[in-house]
């Protein structure tokens, strides 16, 4: 009999697709330029302020439009995979994103590269989301989704890291439009291999519906969110432009809640809200965003500020928390399968914020060797473990006509807890400053790391709450998409 059930279960599962670590490859390639896209130009912000005239205080939207239609459109993006196809609408991301980044190049004046970021930001709100539905899709849930989850998320860590590296010396020696012609390549690439390589996502069944009014509400709050946020160090989180923006966001939000739950076609079905994986994976990601760019924040301003590094060295000396990103990122995808989800983001907090706690001890008189390096390994080891846990939590159980929208959401969390750690350390960093020179900045970004440990605390107080909740997912259970199918229908 149990040979009979072991040869019936083998029938049922489909052979694994040969071709699917290359498609891995050109997924994360194009995540990796859409992440490196969002920091590039922070080295290249002075050289496109000079030639295209920007006035004073407006060079800050070269980042800032992507971000907002990037964070913004994530989760409509991520439907579109459910209601399109994956795969057609990653390509179809792609080929936006190279149009946009050609723009970029071309822009002749502010106006109009503004412009072409925020179209860009759009074509990597459906790039991103649609991207990781079609990963799902092509790697069973699993041993092997969980390593191709490592892979992504150290991809995602170093990409952040090489935009530093490269950003500096492309300015300098080609000039800044090519920080945006270097995608051309990458997507010329993508267009040519994907259609070969690419599994198209199950398409949501029934008639193809959007949802405009949900949306709409959902990308204006989560906007609104994002920009009250990433403005409140400027401008106080007291005035009224912060608390106007955070409680029309709220407001938005609220009405997004009724018009999900009374419509025939949603953008978010509400139940998918009541896995207590999914929600408490999120949860977690939003601190995991927190604390690894606030602190990476704070890295940063020490680096050039105090010890007076330049951008290209500065560059240079993170690159150890980002391979150690990676190695962790990795490690982690192999013991997942084995020990689950939760005791690698119990593992991961707490190097996040043993990381952390050793940073707030730096030095006005340091240096890279005494006051930064150790405290970056064990950080960065804390980002890659993080990052794949709550990934792994956050997308568990997800049905396959909905990947892409779990997925939005996933992402869409992140830039929202990215945009708060950055804002509410810069804050207390700058509030904590006892002065301008060397020893007055040092207090000011002690206390900014602090306020980052302290969100990695929160973060493990999470992971320990989810490893007290037996009703998620664990592994060895026969089925894990069926336990979650059941938290999601019994509740």
């Amino acid at each position: 009999m149990s040979h009979e059930r072991r040869d019936r279960r083998t029938e049922q599962e489909p052979t694994p697709d040969p071709r699917r670590w290359r498609a891995l490859t050109l997924l994360v390639a194009a995540f990796f330029m859409v992440i490196v896209d969002s920091q590039i130009v922070m080295l290249a912000m002075p050289s496109i302020e000079k030639e295209l005239g920007f006035a004073p205080g407006g060079i800050q939207w070269v980042m800032s439009a992507y971000l907002l239609s990037f964070g913004g459109l994530l989760m409509f993006g991520g439907r579109t995979a459910d209601l399109l196809g994956g795969r057609r609408m990653f390509l179809f991301g792609t080929a936006l994103f190279g149009i946009a980044s050609v723009l970029c190049g071309l822009a002749w004046t502010d106006g109009v590269l503004i412009a072409a970021r925020v179209l860009q930001g759009v074509a990597a709100a459906v790039m991103t989301p649609t991207a990781m539905a079609v990963l799902m899709h092509t790697f069973a849930e699993g041993p092997e989704r969980n390593k191709a989850l490592g892979i992504w998320t150290g991809v995602g860590a170093f990409g952040a890291t090489a935009a530093l590296l490269i950003g500096g010396p492309i300015t300098d020696g080609l000039g800044w439009e090519w920080i945006f012609y270097i995608n051309v390549p990458v997507v010329a690439a993508v267009l040519l291999l994907g259609p070969r390589l690419l599994k198209q996502t199950p398409v949501r069944p029934g008639r193809r519906r959007f949802d405009p009014a949900g949306a709409v509400t959902i990308t204006a709050a989560i906007a609104l969110l994002v920009y009250a946020v990433s403005e409140a160090p400027l401008v106080g989180w007291g005035s009224g432009q912060t608390v106007g923006m955070l409680i029309a966001a709220a407001v938005l939000l609220s009405i997004f809640t009724v018009i999900e739950h009374r419509s025939q076609a949603p953008l978010v079905p509400l139940r998918i809200f009541r896995s207590p994986s999914v929600v408490g994976g999120n949860i977690l990601m939003v601190i995991v965003a927190m604390a690894v760019y606030g602190g990476a924040l704070i890295t940063s301003l020490y680096a050039q500020q105090v010890l007076g590094y330049s951008a290209v060295t500065f560059g240079l000396s993170t690159a150890v928390y980002a391979v150690m990103s990676i190695i962790g990122a990795n490690v982690s995808a192999r013991l997942v399968a084995r020990v689950g989800y939760k005791p690698i983001a119990i593992v991961g907090m707490t190097l996040l914020s043993g990381g952390l706690l050793l940073l707030t001890r730096i030095d006005p008189n340091g240096g890279y060797w005494s006051d930064l390096f150790l405290g970056l390994v064990i950080f960065g080891s804390g980002i890659g473990s993080t990052n794949v846990a709550a990934s792994i939590a956050s997308l568990t159980g997800a049905r396959p006509e909905e990947s892409g929208l779990v997925s939005g959401i996933n992402n869409a969390v992140f830039q929202i807890g990215a945009a708060l750690g950055i804002a509410i350390a810069s804050s207390v960093a700058f509030a904590s400053a006892t002065g301008t020179d060397a020893k007055g900045l040092n207090d000011g970004f002690q206390a900014g790391f602090l306020a980052t440990a302290i969100f990695a605390l929160a973060g493990l107080a999470t992971a320990l709450l989810l490893l007290l909740n037996r009703s998620s997912t664990r592994p060895g259970t026969p089925d894990p998409a069926a336990d979650a199918e059941r938290v999601l229908t019994t509740h």
